[in-house]
């Protein structure tokens, strides 16, 4: 079987496409602006990687081109659209919907249409892909997998919010989570990587990159998580605030005369390492003006964002009553040794102990990195959501 997956944002469309029988990707690459000047696709092509610019002004006809080089002469890997028989699509926003993936049917557009109120920006593009893909190719099976899905194991007393049950029952405000497809599949793979049971584990998931978020996992189910009902609440992320005070937002609005949708754009594109360094969101630029210039803000952004994570990290091992696994995966997580050792430190306390030779030599490969001697097994997992996504296709559609 053959599944392409879909993951489409505002402006962006990823894909990549799979032979589920020797789980092996075809193809992949990406469109990038969206709608915008000087939009364009780039995909690799055996050992090249190719960028074909255009003008793409809207989802459907970004899809379009990307089924077109699937299929080209000069660039394709498959003859026809036929050879396709699945196509699974990342959707952000399940709300209390979805607690798993789902073939994809009139009932359940409708239902993530309902959605959108509380994705305003993530379910239309979502969406907009689904309704692209049948008007491309017709009939051909979707699935929908979730974000949010994952967390809906998660008890009352971990997702309520301190608010008036009137604006739940009225709004379904509550925390949803978000990177659920991730810490499914790394929570799953570390057991297997390890030779233990997924089902006797107390795991916690550390997915951090730009955006970031952690997820205590017991018995396989997910029964806390640090994003919300939007993916601001949390850690320190490359431009989102992570947990604040809601009073300070009411206070910011007040003092600044801005409405809303203002405040939204702060917290979650002007914050995080970007608002508090003034040099960057990225990890690597972070952490240049750190040893190269010895820049404070700089330094600060980085204990924050290290603090936050470890704390969590403490937090959701009290939530478990112990822990037995800590998996650190996402781009930063998988790749930038620095913070994995600064997160760990101190942590011997609760059974946490790294070995720091293997900690500096790894960089995106599946390894342990914690000492012979620790009571808590750390690895690092290489996420793989679309993988996890183009599995649930298959499983479905194959039912």
């Amino acid at each position: 079987m053959k599944v392409l997956v879909l993951n489409c944002g505002s402006s962006s469309i990823k894909y990549k496409l799979f032979d589920m029988e020797s789980k092996h990707v075809i193809a992949q690459g990406g469109i990038e602006k969206i709608g915008l000047k000087g939009s364009f696709l780039k995909f690799t092509h055996g050992a090249d990687k190719v960028v074909l610019e255009g003008e793409i002004l809207e989802h459907k006809s970004g899809i379009e081109y990307i089924l077109g080089v699937l299929t080209s002469e000069k660039y394709g890997c498959i003859k026809s659209l036929s050879e396709i028989d699945a196509v699974g699509h990342r959707v952000v926003h399940g709300g209390e919907k979805f607690n798993k993936s789902v073939l994809i049917t009139d009932e359940v557009m409708t239902k993530v249409v309902e959605c959108i109120d509380i994705a305003p920006l993530h379910n239309p593009p979502n969406l907009a892909g689904i309704n692209a893909v049948k008007d491309l190719m017709g009939d051909i099976p979707q699935v929908a997998v979730f974000d949010t899905a994952f967390h809906q194991t998660m008890p009352a007393k971990a997702y309520m919010y301190g608010l008036p049950y009137s604006l739940y029952e009225k709004y379904a405000i509550r925390r949803y989570g978000f990177h659920g497809t991730s810490h499914r599949y790394v929570t799953r793979r570390a057991c297997e990587f390890l030779g233990v049971p997924y089902e006797d584990q107390k795991i916690v998931s550390a997915h951090i990159g730009n955006g970031g978020s952690l997820a205590a996992v017991v018995g396989g189910k997910s029964v806390d998580t640090s994003m919300g009902m939007t993916p601001v609440e949390g850690l320190l992320m490359g431009t989102r605030s992570g947990d604040v005070d809601a009073g300070v937002l009411s206070f910011i609005m007040e003092k600044e005369n801005i409405g809303p949708q203002t405040m939204s754009t702060i917290v979650n594109k002007f914050s995080g390492m970007q608002g508090i360094s003034g040099i960057s969101s990225d990890m690597r630029d972070i952490r240049a003006a750190i040893d190269n210039d010895g820049n404070k803000r700089a330094e600060l952004a980085f204990d924050i964002f290290t603090y936050r994570i470890r704390k969590y990290v403490g937090a959701y091992a009290a939530a478990l009553g112990g822990l037995d696994v800590l998996i650190f995966t996402g781009g930063i997580g998988e790749n930038h040794s620095i913070s994995r050792e600064v997160i760990c430190k101190d942590l011997e306390f609760m059974g946490i102990k790294l070995d720091y030779d293997m900690n500096n030599q790894i960089h995106g490969d599946e390894a342990v990195i914690s000492a012979p001697d620790s009571k808590v097994k750390v690895v690092v997992i290489p996420t793989d959501e679309e993988f996890m996504i183009a599995s649930d296709t298959m499983e479905i559609v194959s039912a």
